[in-house]
């Protein structure tokens, strides 16, 4: 079976005065169709950067993709022309920010900017534009639709400014939605609101989706299949279930025990995990996460595992020389 998006091996660095930061180092996933993808993983660990390379949208410089390869649509992204990777953007892939505040134009009405896509990628004049915004900002539960698509981001509360750009992720009926951490900024009602109308949405439209997020509660209700992020590499990937029953991953156990849970009594203390993610500048020879690991051993120091260190089924690979539920060396 063909996937709808398919990373191999993807590489992205920063050139800056303190020297190289190896920001992603060789990320490989896939995507099928109608899926949700969750990928996880601290602050730094690389998500972001990793879409945003998908996407070409890594600044340069100082950033550069210096590996790898984004099939989609029988094409390679990293290697079609400006104009080609912008018919793409916000036509077939779309991608939903972080801070709705600072990817919303302040100075242009709601209307102009979702009326853009639609004028550009689907050849709409004006009024029909108009028209399908409207129903855009009432599909995504904005009460009054039509008096209010003549105001601005300020004049708009949080969780609506983040209605407005997953109205505007929609607008071309993309196949694959991004979703980078969608709802850091919102409080816990507002957030469920938008995972809940995310997930309608993707059922209503057949359309996949990759979320991002640090948080593991969020990835549980929403995914299909994880992906685990590390200092820049995918240390774990299973499906959804798989993962939160079966962690194989030190690094998983630990992010899995720093999660409240609600139900089962609980008579031990969150776990934390010590010490600080490597220097992206200097990273180990190693394994990343040596330093920070309980169950390490001297292999791990020289060598990194790849992905598939570990294979338990054709979904479930985890990069670990050693098997955590019994502390052995595999």
């Amino acid at each position: 079976m063909g996937y709808i998006l398919e990373v191999k091996e993807l590489m992205t660095q920063f050139f800056t005065q303190d020297g190289v930061v190896k920001a992603v180092n060789g990320v490989t996933f896939h995507l099928d169709k109608g899926e949700t993808l969750g990928i996880v993983g601290e602050s730094g660990c690389g998500k972001s950067v990793t879409v945003l390379s998908v996407m070409r949208l890594i600044p340069q410089p100082p950033g550069k993709i210096v590996g790898g390869n984004v099939l989609f649509d029988g094409q390679d992204l990293l290697k079609v022309s400006d104009e080609q990777i912008r018919q793409v953007r916000g036509n077939k892939i779309s991608m939903i920010f972080q801070d709705p505040m600072t990817s919303l134009n302040p100075v242009l009405t709601i209307n102009q900017q979702v009326s853009e896509a639609l004028m550009l990628h689907l050849g709409m004049n004006k009024e029909e534009a108009r028209q399908r915004t409207t129903e855009l900002l009432q599909t995504v539960g904005i009460p009054q639709a039509e008096d209010r698509i003549e105001d601005y981001p300020h004049q708009f509360s949080g969780g609506m400014r983040q209605r407005v750009m997953i109205a505007m992720g929609l607008s071309c009926h993309p196949d694959i939605l991004i979703a980078d951490e969608p709802t850091t900024a919102l409080d816990v009602t507002i957030q469920a609101q938008i995972i809940d109308l995310v997930k309608r949405l993707k059922d209503e439209f057949g359309m996949a989706v990759v979320w991002i997020t640090h948080d593991l509660g969020i990835i549980a209700g929403i995914a299909d299949r994880v992906a685990v992020m590390y200092a820049g590499y995918i240390i774990e990937e299973a499906s959804a279930g798989e993962l939160y029953k079966n962690p194989r991953h030190p690094y998983t156990l630990g992010l899995l025990g720093s999660v409240p849970r609600l139900d089962e009594i609980k008579t031990d203390r969150l776990v934390s995990i010590e010490g600080l993610p490597p220097d992206l500048i200097a990273l180990p020879k190693g394994c990343p996460f040596y330093a920070r690991c309980p169950f390490r051993i001297d292999r791990c120091i020289e060598e990194n595992p790849p992905l598939d260190a570990q294979v338990y089924d054709s979904d479930h690979r985890a990069a670990c020389w050693v098997d955590v539920t019994t502390g052995r060396p595999i």
